[in-house]
Parts: structure tokens; sequence; C-alpha cells
């Protein structure tokens, strides 16, 4: 299931930086614009795995996943 998240990205000086609006810390600099959203997609999907996991070890060993839905 693909979810789409917000990239918000401007240029400074010669780098390019970015953020995630909706996941905290999930932040880029790089020298071209494709280049950051490539850092950003990759940094995401790291940030998200992690805290999956972190939540899955929190809750372990008796827990139950939910899907939910905004």
């Amino acid at each position: 299931m693909a979810n789409t998240y917000r990239a918000v990205t401007k240029q400074d000086g010669e780098w390019w930086i970015g953020w995630i609006e909706e996941v905290p810390g999930v932040n880029c600099q790089e020298r071209t614009r494709d280049e950051l959203l490539d850092s950003l997609k990759v940094t995401l999907m790291e940030a998200l795995e992690f805290n999956r996991l972190e939540a899955i070890q929190a809750a372990a060993p008796n827990y139950v996943e939910e899907l939910v839905t905004v």
C-alpha cells in the first residue's frame, strides 16, 4: 500500500534542503532537487521502518495491529 507525504523543499545557496511535513526528523540536504527528493524518500522509508519496529518492541509480546485511516 503506497502512502503519499508532502515534501517541503527550498534552494539555499548552492544546496537544496527539504523536510517531510508529516514525519518530524525527516530532513535532508543535497546539491540538486532530484537528489534531495531521492534522499527524502530513502530517509522517510528508513524512519517509518524504524518507528514501526520501535512500536512493536514497545508493545511486545502481546499486541494487536490495527489499520487506522485518516
